[in-house]
This record gives structure tokens, C-alpha cells and sequence, in this order.
């Protein structure tokens, strides 16, 4: 007998799992937000000790065992819908992902960092209301971060636990940061890490040995649910970062990407090479100046040093085997660029001299 789950297509289970999940945090955070208020601010530690605090854990623990159960009954609903045996594989145990922290201290020694900021914002002269404010909103960040990370921690474990699944697709929800537009959407390894931030809510999508690298055809109805997917990796129906840039207002795409980062593509720059040349920013000295630069795309394999290489060899500068060749330029910043250039067509080749437009 076919059941609902299974006559979901993958892509329904992913959204109805994201809503679960993005539930229990908010829900967590709720819950977490009515003890904050209990706390009697002329002696924090006392009430926190004896009250307020070991109810705090217990609700984040809970909120942590519960997201963790929904990755057993999300990745069958995944294998499924791909044509798999969802009954195939070992389950995971939502226990054991509860009790501490991501980082793997305590979960009560990290939930007790809101109650310090509070003490250090009162010590510092902020009034008695804010302080407790700037601590109620670290709280709430921490809360809802360690149930949506044990959710995701959990399905990872029954990814790799599961021999039908090769692998997981990144999936970003809008809003989202400009690192989770560009991740969204390519394929990782059952043992590749999932990477986050604070109240970051990507979530994985299983990739079945039956249903590899591609999922079935169709689009998300709801709206809050707006994965991306990379250069032609991620699955059908699903929008490629760039849409997700296009879909912003240009003072949103000038917050999420940086003024001169959107600049840089709305000029036709690679989004993904806008965004990876912030990892590795350093400063060096170009045209006469100290300029930003990246080593983002510098290494051997790095689509700057293969343009470089390139160059080189078109100039006679090096053999045509590149052999020896080593480059002598920094690959600079699409804001260091824009202040350079004295004209449109200037910044448009330079762009593309530093191999941020194909």
C-alpha cells in the first residue's frame, strides 16, 4: 500500500522536513525566550543556578532529540520518493545528538554565555532593560542554532549510515548570506562536513544511488523555500544562485553581496568568484598602492592562476607547457578594482583580467 510520504516527490519531503525542523527552533526559541524572563536581574546567577537555567538546557536538549527524529523519517521519505526501499540501513539515535553543544562543550556551559554578556553590558553601564535584551537575543541565537544543527547533524549521520545514499545536495532558503547562495545546490560526499553559521537553516537533500545528482522534475511551492543550485550540478527545477541575486532589490543584493560585490555582478561577474575572493583577503601592493587582493583562485588549480598561465604563454613569457611559470600579479578585489578604473570599459576588462567574468 502506497503511503502519503512516498507519493511525495523528493522535493516535498525536503520542504516539509524544512518546515519541521525550522518549527521545532522557532518553538525551542519560544520556550527559551518565557524562561529568560524569569530571571531576576538583580542576581542572575542565583536565579539562573537555581531555575531559570536547568529549564533552559532541558528545553534546548528536547528541542534537539525531536529535530534530531526527523532525519530517519525525512531521508526514507527522500529514498521513496527516488523509487528506494526506505527500510534499508541502520537508524540513527536522536539521543545522542541532545545534551551538548555543536562544538562539543556542555550544552549548559554554552547556554550560560547569554547570562555573562548580560553581566559584562550591566558592568559597562548599559541600562538593566537593554542588557537583559542583548542577552535574551544571543540566547535565542544559540537556542535555535543547536536544535536546527542537531537536526542537521543527525541527518548526516543516516546519510553516511545509509549505503543507498551517495551523497547530499546542499540546500539554501531565501533569506539566506551570499556563502549559502553560491553553496546551494551542489553535490558533497556522504563524509563531507555540512558548513554553517549561526542560524544558518540550509538543510541537506539525500542523493540516492537510484536518483544520483538529479532529483525529480517540479519546483517548491511554498515561497520561503528558494534553493539554489550551482554551475550546472544542482538538480532540475531547482534556481541557480545568480536567479537568487536577480530576485533581490539592488539594496538588498548591495547588504547580502557587498556594495562593490554586487556591483562586480551585476557588471556580469561570476557570483561564486565575487563571493570565494572574500576567504582569502589580504593586502598588497599593486599599481603603486596597497590594494586589497584574494589568493582565492591563485593555486595551480585556481581559475586565476590558469588565466594567468594563459597570459603568459600568449605573451612568450613562459614556454607553451607554462613550465616555471609563477604569478607575478595579485589577483585583486572587485572593489579595489572599481577605484582604479577611470571608465566602465576599464573596470568591465579588468574584471575580466582577474577572472571574475568568463
Amino acid at each position: 500500500m502506497t503511503t502519503a510520504t512516498e507519493r511525495l516527490s523528493s522535493q516535498q519531503v525536503a520542504e516539509s522536513y524544512y518546515v519541521a525542523l525550522s518549527g521545532l527552533s522557532r518553538r525551542t526559541a519560544d520556550r527559551t525566550q518565557a524562561l529568560w524572563r524569569e530571571l531576576d536581574a538583580r542576581d542572575l546567577t542565583a536565579s539562573w543556578e537555581s531555575l531559570v537555567g536547568p529549564q533552559i538546557v532541558e528545553t534546548v536538549a528536547a528541542g534537539q532529540a525531536a529535530a534530531a527524529a526527523l532525519a530517519d523519517p525525512y531521508l526514507s521519505g527522500v529514498v521513496a520518493a527516488d523509487g528506494g526501499d526506505p527500510a534499508v540501513g541502520p537508524r540513527v539515535r536522536p539521543g545522542s545528538f541532545a545534551g551538548y553543544a555543536a562544538d562539543g562543550r556542555a550544552l549548559d556551559s554554552l547556554l550560560y554565555l547569554p547570562v555573562i554578556t548580560t553581566k559584562q553590558a550591566i558592568g559597562a553601564g548599559l541600562d538593566e532593560t537593554e542588557a537583559m535584551m542583548r542577552g535574551l537575543n544571543q540566547l535565542l541565537r544559540i537556542a535555535a542554532s543547536e536544535v536546527t544543527n542537531a537536526g542537521r547533524t543527525a541527518t548526516g549521520a543516516g546519510i553516511a549510515a545509509r549505503r543507498t545514499i551517495q551523497g547530499y545536495i546542499r540546500i539554501a532558503t531565501a533569506p539566506c548570506c551570499a556563502r549559502c547562495a553560491i553553496l546551494s545546490g551542489k553535490e558533497f560526499g556522504w563524509n563531507s562536513g555540512f558548513q554553517r553559521h549561526p542560524r544558518c537553516d540550509c538543510i541537506h537533500m539525500p542523493a540516492t544511488l537510484i536518483a544520483r545528482s538529479s532529483l525529480k522534475r517540479g519546483s517548491l511551492e511554498r515561497r520561503e523555500m528558494f534553493p539554489t543550485a550551482g554551475a550546472g550540478r544542482g538538480p532540475r527545477g531547482f534556481v541557480d544562485g545568480q536567479t537568487y541575486f536577480n530576485s533581490l532589490s539592488r539594496r538588498e543584493q548591495d547588504r547580502v553581496f557587498t556594495i562593490a560585490g554586487a556591483r562586480a555582478i551585476r557588471d556580469g561577474a561570476s557570483i561564486t568568484s565575487v563571493v570565494n575572493a572574500r576567504r582569502g583577503m589580504y593586502t598588497s601592493t599593486a599599481y603603486r598602492q596597497q590594494l586589497r587582493a584574494t589568493r582565492e583562485g591563485t593555486t595551480r588549480r585556481g581559475s586565476f592562476y590558469r588565466l594567468e598561465r594563459a597570459r603568459a604563454i600568449s605573451r612568450g613569457q613562459v614556454p607553451a607547457s607554462g613550465r616555471g611559470f609563477r604569478p607575478r600579479a595579485p589577483r585583486l578585489l572587485p572593489e579595489e578594482i572599481y577605484k582604479l578604473a577611470a571608465t566602465r570599459d576599464e573596470a568591465i576588462a579588468m574584471l575580466r583580467r582577474f577572472g571574475y567574468i568568463d
